[in-house]
């Protein structure tokens, strides 16, 4: 089995450049109405009346939903708390209250887009306004302890006291929005007592079932149907808040209901990325070796709803310590719930941990690598179980060799290019290997044609291609003979599409319908010749139904796979500690008057098992780095505190990186063999390039200035020399 797989060209790329694929808004339906959302214009208090007469008089409006006559609609569970599929807990239209500015208080349906727009801009809504606490800092937040969260381990305080060399530093990281090219969509269509909807997912097992608690019916008479989704990241994993809203309007039309969101309405009815607070200690001896290590964060949620991603449980795993103590809070505010975010955790906490490390190195005299290898580990410094492996050192080895690291001068302002201060600055990538229950059928015909089908997705990651190259390797069967079905509810019950579990959960079960097959048809040692083999077996098909089950995952894992459950394991465990690890090296260019920073390289390695597709896999971590890029000097969502309204609500303003901002940057896939981590020996790529590219950024960017900036992003402002 190869460690790294054939560089297969997408088998779905044709149909993408050329338009074929369809998107949830591409479906065409009967004779739709089209419905457009109205939303709250304070960030706080109670609406006290709907004047709808004009609304109604704009030429085919057909319904205008609201409180007042809102849809008989139960609440699906959140999923943030394990009890469901939803995004938030409540559901929109409860009630006259107004949680956060932007909030979903009411739907037009009618029968153009034009009309139904114009009439949400002119229903008159009238409010009882109350000043709203819309950010992390604001008065009027109120702050929840999570005393069960934490680790700890040895003692923290005496070890900072004996500690040769230490750190104590906060930092902070900014709200981010997602921003996929695809807008989020709903269309939903009812043929009798079916339903079938359209609508970008993550997760079409979990819209199903949550959309037929939502109405309160079966859920066999419910079909999710999401074949492409262009750009998911999280945003498009839970289910919606308006999509039960749509499916009850028409039902309520008897007729099929179009609904857009728009770029400026995702901001607030959608997910985000929540900011940080962040406080970091370490200390080390003067051997350099870390002995203690303490991580608290603090993360802004809604105000009902208890969300956080609690980055710390996996920064206390990267170096060695023997104290070790982390904590997390969550911090209510006037704002919607937040929900997944590319590398959710990983992303804010290693900005924090990176730059720490930085910094001690830095207070050391010690080169920033050296220290990180240093205190590398084979076992989990909590736990005290091994990985089930770890190439971290290879990462950086070769991602340096590359970079040409060994020209590095740590001084300060010491590599200079004319105008251009030039700064070097790295940082550790890694990812939890995780997994979870799922279920595949794949199909084997007398022709040599092969399916396999999986209610899983395809974001653009090139899934498509690597599940059709896992039958391709166990069966023989030329990837172009390979029919690979997709994002439809009625199919066995795949994974959630995020938290890098698809590629290592699916291919595990794969691989088990697989070997079924070939033991059916009586294959020796693998080796399968078609026609042969079914005139032995008699007929001219098979069929095989497969769950995989992680060996991790406590009882009831097929229950709740079925259910519409997520059961997602690995990472750190009882027995052992399964992560992905890479080491990213990044050069910045500043020019001395404008303070303008640019990235003119960057080259990561990583290592994460077995990888299926190696050109589907390198434009994984790309991507993943270029986003780190925005992350670290372009995204936020600008947050008016006084209003919570969201100020930069639209792709002109809320900035990510474009070619421009891209020159030189390099992925180099380190091989590695995981036999332990699961039969597929995968580790998942989706989500580590992003993690640690900030942080080694902002190290760079002291390299250069000698200006440490603690927050992301970083801007010009924020380096300026002082007078």
């Amino acid at each position: 089995m190869a460690r790294i797989g054939n560089p297969h060209d997408r088998i779905d790329g044709r149909i993408k450049v050329t338009g074929d694929a369809r998107y949830a808004a591409d479906f065409a339906v009967p004779n739709p109405l089209y419905g457009h959302l109205v939303i709250s214009t304070i960030g706080k208090g109670r609406i006290t009346g709907i004047d709808d007469r004009a609304a109604r008089a704009v030429p085919g409006v057909r319904a205008i939903y609201t409180h007042l006559n809102q849809p008989n609609l139960q609440p699906a569970g959140f999923f943030g708390s394990g009890q469901g599929q939803a995004q938030q807990s409540w559901r929109p239209l409860a009630g006259p209250d107004v949680k956060f500015y932007g909030e979903i208080i009411g739907m037009v349906v009618a029968e153009s887009i034009l009309s139904a727009r114009q009439a949400a801009a002119v229903l008159g809504v009238s409010y009882e306004a109350e000043d709203p606490a819309a950010i992390i800092d604001a008065p009027g937040v109120t702050v929840e302890q999570l005393p069960d969260v934490g680790i700890s381990v040895g003692d923290v305080e005496a070890g900072m006291a004996d500690a040769a060399h230490t750190v104590s530093q906060s930092y902070e990281t900014a709200p981010n929005t997602h921003n996929a090219m695809e807008l989020f969509a709903t269309t939903a269509h009812w043929e009798g007592e079916n339903l079938t909807v359209y609508v970008p997912s993550q997760w079409v097992k979990g819209f199903q079932i949550g959309l037929a608690g939502n109405l309160g019916i079966d859920p066999q008479r419910v079909r999710v149907l999401s074949p492409y989704v262009g750009g998911g990241f999280g945003g498009k994993g839970t289910l919606f808040t308006w999509t039960a809203l749509v499916a009850a309007a028409a039902r309520d039309m008897k007729r099929p209901v179009k609904l857009y969101v728009t770029r400026e309405q995702g901001f607030t009815v959608a997910s985000f990325r929540a900011e940080t607070r962040q406080d970091v200690r370490v200390g080390a001896g003067e051997d350099g070796l870390i002995t203690t290590f303490a991580h608290s964060g603090r993360e802004l949620s809604s105000r009902p709803d208890t969300y956080f991603v609690n980055g710390a449980e996996n920064t206390t795993r990267m170096y060695r310590a023997d104290n070790i103590q982390t904590s997390v809070s969550v911090v209510h505010a006037d704002r919607q719930t937040p929900g997944f975010m590319r590398a959710p955790p990983e992303t804010p906490y290693f900005f924090a941990l990176e730059s720490a490390i930085d910094e001690l190195a830095r207070g050391m005299n010690m080169d920033p690598v050296e220290l990180r290898i240093r205190n590398d580990v084979d076992h989990d410094p909590v736990r005290g179980v091994p990985f089930t492996s770890r190439s971290l050192v290879e990462c950086y080895r070769q991602a340096g060799d590359a970079f040409g690291w060994s020209n590095y001068t740590p001084e300060v302002g010491s590599m200079a290019d004319g105008d251009e201060l030039i700064g070097w600055g790295v940082a550790t990538s890694t990812y939890p290997t995780q997994m979870a229950p799922c279920a595949v059928r794949v199909s084997l015909d007398v022709t040599g044609e092969a399916r396999v089908q999986v209610a899983s997705h395809d974001l653009g990651t090139g899934a498509y291609t690597v599940f059709a190259q896992a039958v391709h390797e166990k069966l023989g069967v030329p990837v172009e003979r390979i029919r690979v079905e997709l994002g439809d509810s009625r199919l066995p019950p795949g994974t959630i599409a995020g938290g890098s579990v698809s590629t290592a959960s699916n291919v595990s079960a794969i691989g088990l319908a697989c070997d079924r097959i070939l033991q059916r048809l009586g294959a020796q040692g693998g080796q399968l010749e078609v026609e042969a083999a079914f005139e032995s077996y008699g007929q001219t098909g098979i069929e095989e139904y497969a769950e995989w089950i992680p060996p991790a995952v406590s009882g009831g894992g097929r229950g709740s796979l079925h259910a519409g459950g997520v059961q997602i394991v690995g990472g750190p465990e009882e027995s052992y500690a399964a992560f992905a690890f890479g080491a990213q090296y990044v050069e910045v260019r500043i020019n001395r008057f404008t303070r303008e920073i640019r990235v003119p390289r960057i080259v990561g390695a990583f290592a994460a098992g077995r990888i299926m597709n190696e050109k589907t896999a390198r434009s994984q971590y790309l991507g993943g780095m270029v986003w780190g890029i925005g992350h670290a000097l372009l995204e936020v969502s600008e947050v008016d505190p006084r209003t919570g309204a969201y100020m930069n609500d639209n792709i002109s303003e809320y900035l990510v990186p474009v070619n421009a901002d891209i020159q030189q940057i390099d992925a180099i896939l380190v091989p590695e063999v995981d036999t332990k981590v699961n039969p597929a020996g995968v580790k998942g790529i989706g989500e580590i390039g992003i993690v640690g590219t900030a942080a080694a950024i902002a190290n760079a960017v002291y390299h250069a200035t000698g200006i440490r900036v603690r927050k992301t992003p970083i801007h010009i402002e924020d380096i300026l020399p002082t007078a």
